[in-house]
């Protein structure tokens, strides 16, 4: 019980501390979201890397350079996760924060559709039922924006295919992000290094309080990273796939009534008919996840004499 309660407060936290950060984002500008995802690539590569020195476990590392399938991997899911810090940290700093709501709304079907696709799995007759409903609520936010909601779509898109690529290898959370991380350091560096010799680079010109919030930018990524990974080896996946509707709750919160966003009738009814595909589909999973335990109970179960 100890370890389950311990893996429910490292969920809560994870996902409390990334529904936080459309109110920690804004506090980074004047710097542009690319200079931002760049300064949170270089930092977060240097605090990983010291955790791994404290955890002695860079023969981790060493073991995932080695393996060319693992590095491929995660050469892809480093691309897919700076994607998607770029369009969400555009989403907050553009008034968009509603909308980054939604992405992470409808990022498990998106999850599960790539199942689908990749896997060939087979779905469920609800699991259909709410990825229907999600596609209907998507049609009905479109008319409301006058536009497809990209940021959302892209947001759960590029979310939905970093979770397929991590499915792909099997490489501990710390080294996992130190490796991807690695990939793409030296990108973020020379865009760092071309916005300074333009004079646009803000770390050194917007005063010391700015340069120590874009330094904390590594701590805010790796620390919710592996709140998560502790969370998921110690509670089933139907109930950290509950916690995390914390995240977009609390987007949505502060997108309405932080920043006052507008929250017309039309795209209200959009976001109830996600939450109605997001109910079918967990009551679903719940309800899968209670009968898999019940038959393993029973095989595990000793034959009567």
């Amino acid at each position: 019980m100890d370890e389950r309660r311990a893996g429910v407060a490292s969920g809560l936290a994870a996902y409390g501390l990334w529904g936080l950060f459309p109110l920690y984002f804004p506090l980074l500008e004047p710097a542009g979201g690319v200079e931002i995802v760049a300064h949170r690539v270089v930092w977060s590569l240097l605090f990983v890397a010291v955790l791994l020195t404290a955890l002695r476990a860079w023969p981790q590392v060493r073991a995932t350079v080695t393996d060319g399938r693992a590095l491929l991997v995660l050469a892809g899911a480093a691309v897919l996760i700076a994607a998607n810090w770029l369009v969400f940290v555009y989403g907050v700093n553009s008034g968009h924060v509603v909308e980054t709501s939604l992405g992470y709304f409808i990022n498990p079907l998106v999850s599960v559709l790539l199942g689908v696709v990749v896997f060939a799995e087979r779905l469920r007759r609800l699991q259909w039922v709410a990825v229907g409903i999600a596609a209907v609520a998507v049609g009905v936010l479109a008319v409301d924006y006058g536009r497809p909601p990209w940021i959302a779509l892209t947001l759960a898109g590029t979310f939905g295919l970093y979770g397929l690529m991590k499915k792909l290898v099997r490489v501990a959370a710390a080294p996992g992000l130190f490796v991807e991380t690695a990939l793409v350091v030296v990108p973020a560096v020379a865009v760092l290094a071309v916005l300074h010799a333009q004079g646009e680079g803000t770390a050194g010109s917007a005063g010391t309080g700015h340069l120590l919030l874009l330094l904390s930018s590594g701590v805010a990524t790796a620390v919710p990273l592996l709140l998560f990974a502790g969370a998921t080896r110690r509670i089933p996946l139907s109930t950290v796939g509950l916690l995390q509707y914390v995240t977009p709750l609390m987007q949505l919160a502060i997108g309405v009534f932080v920043y006052d966003e507008p929250m017309p009738p039309a795209r209200l009814a959009g976001f109830v008919i996600v939450w109605v595909a997001l109910a079918v589909f967990t009551v679903d999973s719940l309800r899968n996840a209670r009968a898999g335990a019940r038959r393993r109970t029973a095989e595990a179960a000793p034959a009567p004499v």
